[in-house]
């Protein structure tokens, strides 16, 4: 019997309520039409989220890009459990707890070299805003408090807090919201012609990071305190770097005193094939964010990496006993975060989850490409085990995609869209017969719009 013939059904308990579906407001949702029409997930396991009914959808999202290594894994639940009844909470502003240090150990040991002071916090979004404050903190410890701006992407996706709302690229993340913190301007994203359909990355498009010295050249790098940029741009559909490009914005970052950070909040924990994509691409930048996928979405935990002579800046340079870096939240480091993460690093390391996502992506991507002889398919492009699929609009912009994705809901298969971008993130669980899978639905769904 086949594996995906087998997949064990799930129902809701006899005698469930069903809720009212009154008094949530959704995020990121047209609440009135979801609500007139919802898509319920009521179980999930393995690869697979479950309906109410108990009807299988296969997650080729991996949730939200947080659970490589498939839903309801019993070592993070028993972690979380025996955390919560010998350390429930702690506060880390003047305390600490074990687990946190050990945390920290195991992903400066993943992380690129001299990388290595974890900052922790509870969202990317809170990593971001966490990461320019550090940004700003450095830039006054070595005496250059003027260095306030930051240079971004057009097309980028930093989060939804204000900083990273003003980071952001993206035209309705920005509407209502990205003006209020001042003083960020974008490049241009990489998304160029000559690289429709691109298998890897792209050839053309190195010169786009020349935009940074333009804008150096505009504001004076004595005012820019860093540049952040995704390595692959992921909620705006799956931009890959040109060859060249992220090591042209190291070379003008450190000639110009302007740091780097890579948001990996998407990129990080295997996605490229390497624990973070500074490693896959050979860039190694000033600070990391990372988030979803170290709990392996378990539990709401993020961080920021940052490099050794960031923090020793900030700190050393500090007087005695002062509090060196003046922030912090509530849920920083808390104590069954750090329980989940453990227990997902060594999922990941026990089943070789990253080196197993490495040696699937070449026929996940062979197999997503083949979707490109659909007449409604615009562009796919793709690297390590994240996709992108353009399909034609038709109408306004992004409803053909947002009918996708209702369809693909109803034909058995999960997947985030964003515009007209269908936009797959496999678990590092999948077999190819889960990506043969994945793609015949796609193909099926994609042919009948």
């Amino acid at each position: 019997m086949s594996t995906l013939a087998a997949v064990p059904p799930f129902a809701s308990p006899a005698g469930a309520e069903t809720p009212s579906m009154k008094h949530q407001w959704l995020p990121f949702t047209p609440n009135r039409e979801f609500k007139s029409d919802p898509k319920l997930f009521a179980r999930a396991q393995g690869q697979y989220f479950y309906d109410p009914a108990g009807r299988a959808i296969l997650d080729a999202g991996s949730g939200l890009f947080t659970t490589p290594a498939g839903h309801g894994r019993r070592e993070i639940a028993d972690a979380v459990h025996a955390q919560l009844l010998e350390l429930d909470f702690t506060p880390s502003f003047l305390r600490a707890h074990p687990k946190s240090f050990e945390l920290a150990d195991r992903l400066a040991a993943l992380l690129p070299a001299h990388i290595d002071k974890l900052f922790f916090v509870s969202s990317g979004s809170e990593a971001v805003d966490t990461a320019m404050k550090i940004c700003l903190a450095y830039q006054r410890a070595k005496g250059a408090p003027g260095r306030t701006m930051f240079v971004s992407r057009e097309r980028a996706y930093h989060g939804v807090n204000f900083g990273g709302v003003a980071l952001s690229g993206m035209v309705n993340n920005r509407r209502a919201y990205g003006n209020v913190v001042h003083g960020v301007v974008h490049m241009r994203d990489t998304w160029m012609e000559e690289n429709r359909f691109a298998s890897g990355q792209p050839q053309f498009g190195r010169e786009r990071a020349d935009d940074l010295l333009r804008l150096i050249q505009l504001h004076g790098a004595e005012n820019i305190a860093a540049c952040v940029v995704e390595p692959v741009a992921g909620s705006t559909g799956v931009l890959v770097p040109p060859v060249g490009y992220l090591e042209r914005l190291r070379e003008i970052c450190t000639a110009n005193g302007i740091l780097l950070v890579f948001d990996e909040v998407i990129c990080g924990f295997g996605r490229t094939g390497e624990p973070f994509a500074a490693q896959s691409f050979g860039v190694k930048p000033d600070l990391i964010t990372m988030a979803k996928a170290i709990t392996n979405g378990a539990v709401p935990m993020a961080a920021v990496a940052v490099a050794d002579h960031v923090h020793d800046a900030i700190v050393n340079g500090a007087p005695d006993g002062a509090i060196e870096f003046f922030h912090g939240y509530t849920w920083s480091a808390h104590p069954v975060s750090c329980a989940a993460a453990l227990a997902a690093l060594d999922i990941y390391r026990d089943e070789r989850l990253f080196e197993r996502a490495r040696e699937l992506s070449g026929y996940f991507l062979e197999q997503v490409a083949t979707l490109r002889e659909l007449p409604t398919v615009t562009d796919i492009r793709g690297f390590g085990m994240i996709a992108g699929i353009d399909v034609k609009a038709d109408g306004a912009p992004g409803q053909r995609g947002y009918d996708l994705q209702k369809k693909l809901f109803d034909n058995g298969l999960h997947l985030k869209t964003t515009g007209d971008c269908a936009i797959l993130a496999p678990q590092f669980v999948f077999t190819r017969e889960h990506v043969d899978a994945t793609v015949r639905i796609l193909r099926d769904t994609i042919a009948s719009l």
